[in-house]
């Protein structure tokens, strides 16, 4: 049995596919989401989707930064402000564009906004934590 998931963030669909189970913390705690669940509403806490993919026993990691969980018969959605697949991730790359940002904070740099460069740090450290909780889920 299994049911279908969409992981959607402001820019893109992050995931879209059948799944066996994920698990996702709401508002109220730990969520494990079955074929057959109960219909939901929920607010979700930044934080892992744990994905148990149909084909395989192979588990993704897709970090997001919070959102709304919608449960449907056949239909789970999850849409979030940001959301970050794992495998896509890049160390040394993130750790130049934030060292970048913090040296156009430190430079006072005119040409771009204070608060853009505040964001990009933010989305950085966001990818170095997912970094992070993928090396605890090996």
């Amino acid at each position: 049995m299994s049911f279908y998931l969409d992981v959607v963030s402001l820019k893109e669909r992050i995931f879209s596919g059948l799944v066996k189970k994920i698990r996702v913390t709401g508002s109220e705690g730990e969520l494990g989401i079955y074929p057959g669940h109960t219909q939901l509403l929920s607010i979700i806490k930044p934080g892992m989707i744990y994905i148990h993919h149909t084909t395989d026993k192979k588990e993704e990691c897709i970090y997001i930064s919070g959102g709304i969980l919608e449960i449907q018969p056949s239909v789970v959605s999850i849409l979030a402000d940001i959301a970050i697949r794992a495998v896509n991730l890049d160390r040394n790359r993130i750790l130049k564009n934030k060292h970048n940002a913090e040296k156009d904070i430190k430079n006072q740099n005119k040409k771009i906004k204070k608060d853009d460069i505040l964001l990009t740090i933010s989305q950085e450290i966001a990818k170095l934590r997912v970094l992070e909780m993928m090396d605890k889920c090996k």
